[in-house]
């Protein structure tokens, strides 16, 4: 589901207006073949550009849970979450229809349990594992994101303007 019900709801009564939501990048990670990792990414439809599995959080929803349903909605693996590892804000996104939105991304370090991937729904056109030195070229924002939970285990970090 492209759009969770809980926005169409407040869209209704906002229209275009901003929202500020909480959303999630899960950045699943297996053991490779080699010394180096695989992380799952997905290529959105929307825009065919490579990113770990984003998502909303859905209003009560433990952040941490929506990583993991996320994973498996979109790509049917079975991963769950080993550390919170960056707290960031995305600039505002304009979407085609006018509608506006800043997020709130909380970043998981992914442990995969099972499965491979498959592309689930209409949300994404395809799916893979890729090594961690070879990713498709993504943002500089989906960089710093895998880069944060590649990064030896600590601390989650946060942006400070």
């Amino acid at each position: 589901m492209a759009t969770p019900e809980f926005i169409l709801e407040l869209r209704e009564k906002v229209g275009h207006a901003p929202l500020w939501l909480s959303g999630v990048t899960a950045v699943v990670v297996r053991e490779g073949d080699t010394d180096i990792p695989e992380i799952l990414m997905v290529r959105r439809a929307d825009n065919h550009e490579w990113t770990p599995v984003t998502g909303i959080i859905d209003p009560g929803e433990e952040p941490a849970v929506a990583a993991a349903r996320e994973v498996a909605e979109e790509t049917s693996v079975i991963a769950t979450a080993q550390a919170l590892t960056l707290v960031h804000v995305i600039p505002e996104v304009v979407y085609p229809n006018g509608d506006r939105t800043r997020y709130l991304d909380l970043v998981f370090r992914m442990q995969w349990h099972s499965g491979e991937p498959v592309v689930n729904d209409d949300e994404s056109v395809d799916t893979g594992w890729f090594p961690a030195d070879a990713l498709p070229p993504v943002s500089e924002s989906m960089a710093e994101r895998i880069s944060s939970a590649l990064a030896e285990p600590g601390p989650a970090r946060f942006r400070e303007a």
